[in-house]
């Protein structure tokens, strides 16, 4: 089975930082490592493993924080549907498919490969429980969280001329993301892999 192998950096703008993934696709099973840096709420480096079953759901995901001196580590689990972290049972993640590493892009992968929604423009709305976990002090929580492949022609312009304008001459796949009162377009290359996520991060390479 053939193994595609990417890295991909982002700036992330809401930490002021970069993060950069380390990702294989093999199948429809992803495995990942990546380090992101950060300097708001407080200077942190964040390393991180990520291990999915098939259909790209995730089975694990080890975490290391970094905060000046205090370090934080979390060990997130799904053992067929029935989520733990750090060996105790956390039933309200329960039936969730995909982990969401906060600060991360690379973990909007998954539910876009599973159900191809890069490539189904204007398809619906897609609804899921996610493990969600916040950087960098590595707290989990359930978040439901929508995704609807916009039709290509929609999701904001782009300006060509703009050498600062990161979507400049770019043609992904748009897919809008919302999570209680947020809301943001997310442009995604022909991988499932994030190009632009407004608000939150920028691919400085593909």
């Amino acid at each position: 089975m053939i193994t595609t192998r990417l890295v991909r950096t982002w700036e992330v703008l809401p930490c002021e930082g970069y993060a950069t993934a380390w990702a294989e696709l093999t199948g429809r099973r992803l495995t990942a490592r990546g380090r992101a840096v950060g300097l708001v709420p407080e200077p942190y480096r964040v390393t991180y493993e990520l291990d999915t079953g098939d259909d790209f759901v995730t089975s694990r995901l080890r975490v290391t924080a970094d905060l000046g001196g205090r370090t934080r580590s979390l060990d997130l689990r799904n053992d067929a549907g029935r989520w733990s972290v750090d060996g105790t049972h956390r039933p309200d993640l329960d039936g969730a498919l995909d982990c969401d590493l906060g600060l991360c892009p690379l973990t909007n992968t998954m539910p876009v490969l599973r159900h191809d929604l890069h490539r189904r423009p204007g398809s619906g709305p897609h609804d899921f429980l996610m493990a969600w976990v916040s950087v960098p002090d590595l707290t989990v929580s359930a978040d439901r969280q929508t995704y609807t492949p916009l039709p290509r022609d929609l999701g904001g312009p782009r300006d060509a001329h703009d050498p600062h304008d990161a979507r400049a001459g770019r043609r992904g796949a748009r897919v809008r993301f919302s999570s209680g009162d947020f809301r943001s377009d997310i442009e995604f290359d022909e991988r499932g892999m994030v190009l632009d996520y407004p608000e939150l991060a920028i691919a400085l390479n593909r």
